[in-house]
This record gives C-alpha cells, structure tokens and sequence, in this order.
C-alpha cells in the first residue's frame, strides 16, 4: 500500500509539472529572450562595445511589439540601464526619456517613478546634486500615487531616504531630518530592519551636523540595536560601521578618552585591517588623534599617525582616503612637540590633498592649522580660509533654497493640475447646462444668443487682450526696478561696509599682540566701529528707510574721520583740505553719500594697489561747480590697458549719479590723480 501512494504522488507530481510547463505563454518567452539579450549586452566583457550595444537595439525592438504596456515599460527601463552601465549616456537619456514619456502617457506611476529614481541616479553619479535630488522629488511624486500597499510604501520610504541624503551632504540637516524621519516611519512599519538601521545612523550624522552630540549618540545606539536583528553572517560590515560612527562621534566632541577606547576595539579587530583597508585607516588616523589629545601620549599617537599615512599611501587618492587628515593630524602633533618646520611640510601637504580631493572640511580645518603654525603666512592662510568658508556657505545656502524651490515648485503643480481638473469638471457642467438651455429656447432666441455670444466673446477677448499688456507692461518697471535697487544695494555694500570692515581688519592685525592700555582701547572703540558697521548693515537691508543718507549730519567731519582712520591702518599719510566758507552739510543727501563711497573708494584703491606713502585729498569749490581730487605718489597705472573692476565701476556709476565728469590721470611710477567736478 505504502508503494501504491508513493506511486500514485509521483505520478500527481509529474501532471503537475507538465500542466505548469504548459501553461508558459509566448509572452513569457519572447520576455526571456529579451531578458538574455539585455544580460549579454551587460555582462559580456569578451564582446565589442558595439556588438553588445546591438543586443540592446534588438531588445528594444523586440519590447516594442509588446502590447502590454507595463511588461513593454519593464524591459525598455532596464534596456535604459544597461546603457546607463555601458557608460553610454546618450543612450541612457534617450531611452530613460522615451519610458518616462509612454508612462506618463499611459498613467503607469511605477515606471514613471521609476524612470525618474533612474535619472537621479544617473545625475548623482557624476555628482550633479540638485538635478538628482529635483528627479528623486519626481519619483517620489510619481510612487505616491499608486495604490497603498507594502510595495509603493517601500519605494516612497527609499525614495526619501535618497533625497536625505542629498540634503544632509549639502548641510539641509533639517530638510534631511524630515524626509529621513517619514523614510523611517515607513519602513518601521514595514519592519525592513537593514533600511531601519540606514535610516537610524543617517539621522544620527544629521543630528551630529547639528551639534547635536546626545541625539546622534542616541540615534547611532537605535543603529546598534538594528542590527542584532540581522543574520549572523551579516553583522559584521555593519558592527564596523555603526562602532567607528560612535567612536568618531565621541572624537567630535572632544571627548578624547571615550573615543580613544570605543577606537581600541575596532584597532584590535584583525578582520577589518584585512577586509576593510579604507576604514581601517580611518580608526588607525582617529584613533591616533585621539590618544594624542586624551593620554597626551605623543609617541604612542606619533607611531599609530605614521601607520595611518602610509596605510593611505598604499591606497589611491580619492574622497575616501583619509590622507588628508592623517597628515592633518600628524602636523598638529609635531607643532606641539615643538618640530615647526617639519609640522608646516605636512600642513601644506595635507592641504593639497584636501584641494586634490575636494574636502572642503578638512581645507578649512588645515588652513585654521597653518594660520595657527605658520605666523609668516598667518594673514594670508586666515584670508583664504575666510574666502573659502564664504564660498562654502554661498553654495551650501543656494543648494538649500534650490531643494526648497524644487519641493515648492513641485506641490504648486500638483494643486495647479488638481484645480485644472475641478475647472474643467465645472466648465463641463456649464456647458451641458448651457446647452440643454439652448435646446429648450432654441426655436424662439437662437439668433439672439448667437449674437449676444459673439459680442461677449470679442469684449472679453479685448479685455484679455488689455490685462495681458498692463501685465507685460508692469512686469517690465518691476524688473528694471528691481536690478536699478540690486545695483544700488551692491554699490552700498562694496563701497561702505567692505572698506570699513578691511580698515578695522588690518588695524585688529596689528594690535593682536599688544595687550597695553592704550591697545585695548583701541580695541574697544573698534568693536564701537563694528556696532556701527552692524547698524549700516541693518539700515542698507531695510530699503524704505533714508537712514543711510541721514548719518551724514556732519559731511566734513565724515570725511576727515574716513580719511584718518584708512591712514592709521594702512600706515599711509594721508592729508584732507577743503574750502573753508562752505555750507557743506546743506548739500543734497544723495551728493553726499555718492561723494563720500567715492573718496572711500579710491581711497581703498590707494591701499590695495598703488604702493604709495601719501595721499592727498582735497574738496575745492571752482566757479558754480565743485571739484573733488584724490592723488597719490605710488607705482601708477596704464590706464589705456587693463580691466576695470568692480570699485571703478562703482565710482563711475556715482559720478553719473550726481551729473558728474571722471578724469583719472595716472602713468607708471608717477603716481595717480583722480578728478571729479559736479555741479553745485
């Protein structure tokens, strides 16, 4: 009996089998022809560029005959990422476009998501970072409308991962916290433990950006909890990552003993020196730093600095060498061991590799090191890391608006496209209503509201016709206003707050070692200037107010406290004469502030360029006009070559303004004569 039923479920087995295999259709093997061709054109490296790209025309033209749109929608999508593998952007492009518009056409969310996560990461990868971050909003728009359910869950929780990642790169921490938060959410409730650990060590690097030691350390536990969910032989890679980011979290926080031991322990691990170089590297440099600036054991962190610099060297240069802060490190330690010379070659040396790998982090942190070490160079070091810190904040605030645009741009279509639909289902409803009301009167006022129809249409489209002019008309004295108060503003800023602001700069300089009576008062009453300078900021950034021109109650004594104080931090003598007899504060107010940016100015070109010892200013009246001079002994100019600057531009720009005429006499090494005559 027993060999009966043993027979009996093998035969019952064999039927099942032949039915499936009969029930595999055409579609699904012209799907698996397509399938190999595309893994051909992937994988086969023995075949030519060409002939593999082939395969995909031939894939291509195979889905096309497809009339299942999402199957046809499928193999074109992974057609678009094999070129995008081959390295064949036009190709990429081409086909990600053509997929992106049949699903838009077609409704098929998933593909249009899909499509769009393609081409961000297409973007990301050659680190165009706003336009990645534009189509992952896309995708995420995209996913958000297909039907709820644990798949289009997981694509949105992924999608908001990515997008927080981009913000957290350009410093969005609170944008990156929000997306990574929801990503977070979804996928808790979808209890995905290795996106629950991502999505938990990402929140812990946002809130370590934030100075937010406690929450990152508390985040980066949750991280740790993750992964004892995880299989056993996948802990490893994670347990590394998650220990150097608590380790290194403790390093930033200056909390050097912690940090020093949390190190140890991945020091010690054997697998990760001979698995995970680049990491490893990393642990070695921290922990070196760490015991350095905790144990204030030299030699032990010179050894562990030394191992790191060469483990780095073995590897090549790029973003993840840590070279850069290995040498960083190692110079910091050597200054203090009282080796300068030597301390100054790997600060340089470190700062070249923090350029060659744009790390901006790290070239702010080693030009504050040689500004610190290298007292020659200090000003210039300082300078450049001013410049530089200003660029990066430029930048990383332009990323920052661009991402609030792009989400703003986005929701405002999104409800233009909703209420374009209401419209329409409205208009439908009018004009059904209009036209069973035609029906009923047509016998008796048909020719009537024809006519009435053509009147109020030509009345409306006159109408339209004269709203779209003033509109035109407006928007042209808008933007001629706009950029005539931008020029302004920027003149004010360059000419009035810059000049001060490098005055007070070089004379800070000089008293930064003197710490006599004199020197601190000194200080104080620039710290005065300072408040000052903070109040012409506040008065420029408030347009309405005519408080910038007001400050000039006393225009003489301006002039001469403007002139005085560029003399004494420049160490140029400079000297002021003027008519005596003069009403000069009843001039106008626009005189006077124009007069007074262009004596600044000059003034500031004096210093910056013309290498010269005196200057002579005078303010003289000639006839019914008023004639300004400036007038230096410097290295003079040719003042047929060369470009002008941005300073020239402005004092042209306020000559025209007070109906002046500019003459600038100069030749090289005979000085230069500066002339402006208005009418008074």
């Amino acid at each position: 009996m027993k060999n009966k039923g043993l027979i009996l479920f093998f035969i019952l087995l064999t039927c099942c089998g032949k039915q499936s295999k009969d029930k595999v259709t055409p579609l699904d093997s012209e799907s698996a022809v397509i399938n190999e061709w595309i893994n051909i054109a992937r994988d086969s490296t023995q075949l030519s560029l060409q002939g593999r790209k082939q395969y995909l025309v031939n894939a291509t033209e195979k889905a096309n005959t497809f009339s299942n749109d999402t199957v046809r929608l499928d193999h074109l999508s992974r057609v678009s990422l094999a070129y995008k593998k081959l390295e064949d952007s036009t190709g990429f492009r081409n086909m990600n476009r053509r997929v992106m518009d049949l699903s838009r056409d077609d409704k098929i969310y998933k593909a249009l998501g899909e499509s769009h996560w393609d081409l961000a990461a297409f973007f990301k990868s050659y680190g165009v970072m706003d336009s990645a971050y534009f189509h992952y909003e896309k995708a995420y728009k995209s996913f958000d409308q297909m039907p709820l359910d644990s798949t289009s869950l997981s694509l949105r929780g992924r999608i908001l991962y990515s997008m927080g990642r981009i913000q957290d790169y350009f410093k969005d921490y609170l944008g990156a916290e929000v997306n990574i938060t929801e990503a977070l959410r979804i996928f808790e409730d979808l209890e995905d433990r290795k996106r629950i650990y991502n999505c938990n060590n990402i929140l812990g690097m946002v809130a370590s950006g934030m100075n937010n030691s406690e929450k990152a350390l508390e985040y980066f536990q949750k991280a740790r909890e993750d992964i004892e969910e995880f299989e056993p032989d996948n802990r490893t890679s994670y347990i590394w990552e998650n220990g150097n980011n608590i380790a290194n979290e403790y390093l930033r926080n200056k909390e050097y003993l912690k940090s020093a031991k949390a190190y140890l322990k991945l020091f010690n691990d054997k697998g990760l020196s001979t698995e995970n170089t680049s990491l490893y590297s990393k642990v070695v440099t921290s922990r070196g730093y760490a015991i350095f600036k905790g144990e204030k054991d030299l030699e032990g962190a010179k050894e562990l600095l030394e191992k790191a610099i060469s483990l780095n060297d073995s590897m090549p240069l790029s973003v993840e060498n840590d070279q850069a802060r290995a040498k960083q490190y190692y110079s910091e330690l050597l200054a203090t061991a009282g080796d300068t010379t030597l301390a100054k070659q790997f600060a340089k040396e470190s700062l070249t590799l923090a350029k060659e790998t744009s790390n901006n982090d790290h070239h702010l942190q080693v030009l504050r090191l040689l500004t610190a070490i290298d007292s020659e160079n200090a000003v210039a070091y300082s300078d450049e890391y001013y410049e530089l810190n200003e660029k990066i904040k430029h930048e990383e605030r332009a990323i920052r608006d661009k991402f609030a645009r792009i989400r703003l741009e986005t929701d405002e279509v999104i409800q233009r496209n909703e209420l374009l639909s209401k419209q329409k289902q409205i208009w439908t409803g009018v004009a059904l209503g209009l036209l069973l009301l035609g029906v009923a009167f047509f016998i008796i006022i048909s020719q009537r509201i024809s006519n009435n129809r053509l009147k109020f249409q030509q009345k409306q489209q006159e109408s339209n016709q004269e709203i779209y002019n003033l509109m035109l008309s407006q928007q042209g004295k808008f933007e001629e206003g706009k950029q005539l108060e931008q020029k302004r503003i920027s003149e004010e800023l360059h000419d009035g707050i810059l000049g001060e602001m490098l005055g007070i700069r070089l004379i800070l300089s000089g008293l930064n070692d003197k710490d006599d009576e004199a020197s601190v008062q000194y200080r104080a009453d620039l710290i005065e200037k300072l408040q000052q300078l903070e109040e012409e900021i506040r008065t420029i950034s408030h347009e309405l107010s005519d408080a910038s021109y007001q400050k000039f109650y006393n225009f003489i004594v301006s002039l001469e406290d403007l002139i005085s104080t560029i003399g004494t931090s420049s160490g140029i003598s400079c000297s002021f004469t003027y008519a005596e007899g003069v009403e000069w504060d009843n001039l106008d107010g626009d005189i006077k502030i124009n007069i007074y940016r262009i004596v600044q100015e000059s003034l500031q070109n004096c210093v910056k360029h013309a290498q010269c010892d005196n200057i002579q200013v005078s303010f003289e009246v000639k006839g019914s006009m008023l004639e300004l001079k400036i007038s230096d002994d410097g290295i003079g100019f040719d003042t047929g070559k060369g470009k002008r600057g941005i300073g020239l531009r402005n004092i042209i720009s306020r000559v025209e303004k007070i109906n002046g005429d500019l003459t600038v006499d100069s030749k090289k090494g005979k000085g230069t004569t500066t002339k402006v005559v208005f009418p008074l």
